[in-house]
């Protein structure tokens, strides 16, 4: 959310802090809670790739907080200034209070404090991928970054979080996602308005299921698809189950029973786009 106390337009301010009882210092650190992301709209990206990654994409930073012996490295420099631009205050700290932030013995040099940003509803269009991702409580912050960054990699229309799933802003889900998380549009919905959504949906509506008595190699996936994925242990609910198309399984040739989620949905990612991917090379 924007800071009152800053006036519109206006450059951040430079700012150096060497307690580890500043309140600055507190409020960033207490970003590694889902209340605390919740009621302030903000999250934490930790390294130059991920803050980088951000800024290229024009994401709004509150704060650019980097080690002091870092301050005359060429790309902080460079991110640093750029954030103090867009207004973001520019923090140099010591390492101690680095490490109390990030909660790591050994922090990256560069974090940075973002605004949070979701696609409303009214803005999931159909269209404009061949397919999207559905994920119903997903639970591990490992599993939801993976599946953003694949689905980045294949160019889906956006990943949509059904219930209770883990916040895709949380520092594991944001680290796992090597910063797709700044590309691949990002809904969250109740069941009620999910199932709003599909009712209009123009394409293949494909959930897996263990209980799944389709192969999915033998499926044709009308585009746009939406790809629906369930919870790590439990799998889709009966309800959500019941709002799709099909149902399909990835047969199991050795033996284990299932895959993880994250390569489950890589899996069924490619298998729906096969014959769509422009591949370079």
């Amino acid at each position: 959310m924007p800071d009152p106390h800053r006036a519109a337009g206006a450059p951040g301010k430079v700012l150096s802090i060497t307690s580890l009882a500043n309140p600055i210092v507190k409020e960033i650190r207490g970003l590694a809670l889902p209340k605390n992301r919740r009621s302030s709209g903000l999250f934490v990206a930790e390294g130059l790739k991920l803050v980088a990654d951000a800024m290229e994409a024009n994401w709004t930073i509150r704060d650019f907080v980097h080690a002091a012996r870092a301050a005359e490295e060429p790309h902080v420099a460079r991110l640093a200034a750029q954030a103090r631009a867009r207004g973001g205050d520019v923090i140099s700290v010591s390492e101690a209070v680095l490490a109390k932030i990030t909660r790591r013995e050994n922090p990256q040099t560069v974090i940075g404090v973002f605004q949070q940003r979701l696609l409303p509803m009214t803005q999931i269009r159909a269209e404009a991928a061949p397919v999207w991702v559905v994920l119903e409580n997903i639970r591990d912050p490992g599993n939801l970054g993976t599946i953003i960054r694949t689905s980045d990699a294949v160019g889906a229309g956006g990943v949509i979080l059904v219930g209770d799933t883990v916040d895709p802003f949380s520092i594991e889900a944001v680290r796992a996602t090597m910063g797709s998380v700044f590309h691949v549009p990002i809904a969250r919905l109740t069941r009620i308005e999910f199932e709003t959504l599909r009712r209009r949906w123009p394409g293949t509506v494909a959930g897996t299921h263990l209980a799944g008595a389709v192969d999915y190699r033998s499926v044709t996936y009308e585009a746009p698809t939406l790809l629906v994925m369930g919870n790590e242990q439990a799998g889709l609910s009966p309800d959500m189950a019941a709002l799709c198309d099909v149902l399909v399984k990835i047969p199991m040739a050795g033996k284990a029973d299932s895959l993880n989620l994250a390569i489950a949905t890589g899996v069924m990612l490619f298998e729906v786009l096969r014959g769509r991917l422009k591949l370079d090379g």
